[in-house]
């Protein structure tokens, strides 16, 4: 037997991951060489402990719950509203805002094999189709010439669509954005396991992994290098890519923060169907946090203080977002559909869930701040988000809220 391969049989057979090998004979000498350098690398304790400690009930009483406080966009008075966007516009004349979008994900759900920002819409009364990442470059175009500067942009994507976002980029000249201007980082991964606690294979060499979630932003950001591009930086806007209608500059949400002195922000809309599983913002323990309503007592969970939902729309100083590089943020397990290679070698496509999928959230360090903001905004003009063809999250009605709100704000005018 390979002494390489001896070497590892003993680990394997600990965490019960002998399976990584089934197929090792049938590999070239480079790929065996590869297989078992992914498996060195790998922890597999940690993943043991991860799997059965997502067992594990999290019970919240609701006794340590509280309501959060949270202003509104859209019933502000006027006297606040301008004195907030006033500061709010210094900031962001003066350079000190950068704006982060989350682009790791595939648009497979969409029937589309590319990276998701580049997923593109056919725009009504146009001859032209725009992308998601454009949608967000429009915004920052207008901003920089509404305002007389330059917002650096950072966009995180994963280690599966990375090369496919920067020949995106390139091939649309970078939409006409300043190219220095623009960063690309990428997020680390994380193996999948199936309902077992086995690590799934791709192919008959390769381990199955996928991208470890939004919570994985600071990590990456640092450790790709770019603290240093942020020098003049202040405030950092940390937002989602899918999501269209998300005024990603908004003067109003950086003012409102930076007068309340707040090191982090989110943005939030009303939760509708309260009987939903959604997540909600609450505080427990008085520290902030996003709870799911099952902890909540019927009478919580149809009052008015518990309605406010998650759109990934967050805010955090400089400061802040660097601290939260060094936190600890842990995983949250995700039942998910997953292609996988079975016990002869071959390749399965499910139809449902079949595995574990371990995540990590950026609200999970909202915990480390006090005076905390959040800002309630309007449905109809920021949450448009674009998740798959079928649902409340279609393209279709996405750009159906789209054309309403450039409609309403050109009424405005």
């Amino acid at each position: 037997m390979d002494e390489k391969l001896k070497e590892i049989i003993p680990i394997l057979e600990k965490y019960e991951q002998i399976h990584l090998i089934d197929f090792y004979d049938e590999l070239d000498e480079n790929a065996k060489e590869d297989l078992i350098k992914q498996i060195k690398e790998t922890n597999l304790g940690f993943l043991n402990k991860l799997y059965l400690n997502s067992f594990k009930n999290d019970i919240i009483d609701s006794k340590r719950i509280s309501p959060i406080r949270y202003s509104s966009k859209f019933n502000m008075p006027k006297e606040d509203r301008e004195k907030y966007i006033q500061i709010g516009e210094n900031i962001i004349k003066q350079g000190k805002l950068a704006v982060i979008t989350l682009a790791g994900g595939m648009g497979s759900r969409l029937g589309f094999k590319g990276p998701k920002g580049s997923y593109e819409l056919e725009m009504p009364n146009e001859e032209k189709k725009k992308s998601l990442f454009e949608f967000i470059c429009d915004k920052l175009k207008f901003a920089n010439e509404k305002y007389n500067c330059c917002i650096p942009w950072y966009i995180m994507t994963s280690p599966s669509n990375d090369a496919k976002t920067k020949e995106y980029f390139e091939t649309h000249n970078y939409f006409d954005y300043p190219k220095e201007k623009v960063h690309f980082f990428k997020q680390h991964t994380i193996h999948i396991l199936d309902i077992n606690g086995k690590v799934m294979l791709d192919n008959i060499g390769k381990l199955k992994r996928d991208s470890n979630g939004n919570g994985d932003v600071f990590q990456a950001f640092r450790e790709n290098k770019l603290e240093n591009t942020l020098e003049d930086i202040e405030w950092i806007s940390v937002s989602g890519v899918d999501n269209i209608l998300l005024e990603v500059v908004d003067p109003l949400f950086i003012g409102l923060s930076a007068h309340n002195k707040s090191k982090v922000a989110s943005k939030s809309v009303s939760k509708k169907d309260l009987t939903a599983k959604t997540w909600v913002f609450a505080n427990v323990d008085g520290k902030t946090d996003i709870i799911n309503p099952i902890f909540l007592t019927d009478e919580m969970r149809f009052g008015r203080e518990y309605n406010q939902i998650n759109i990934l729309a967050h805010l955090f100083t400089k400061e802040a977002f660097f601290k939260c590089s060094k936190l600890e943020i842990p995983y949250h397990r995700a039942f998910k559909k997953t292609d996988y290679i079975n016990e002869e070698g071959m390749k399965m496509v499910v139809q449902e869930p079949n595995s574990f999928k371990f995540e990590k959230f950026i609200f999970d360090v909202f915990e480390n701040f006090e005076n905390f903001t959040l800002l309630e905004v309007d449905e109809s003009q920021e949450f448009a988000p674009i998740k798959a063809f079928t649902g409340m999250a279609t393209p279709e009605r996405a750009l159906e809220m789209y054309e309403k709100k450039m409609k309403k704000n050109q009424n405005k005018k």
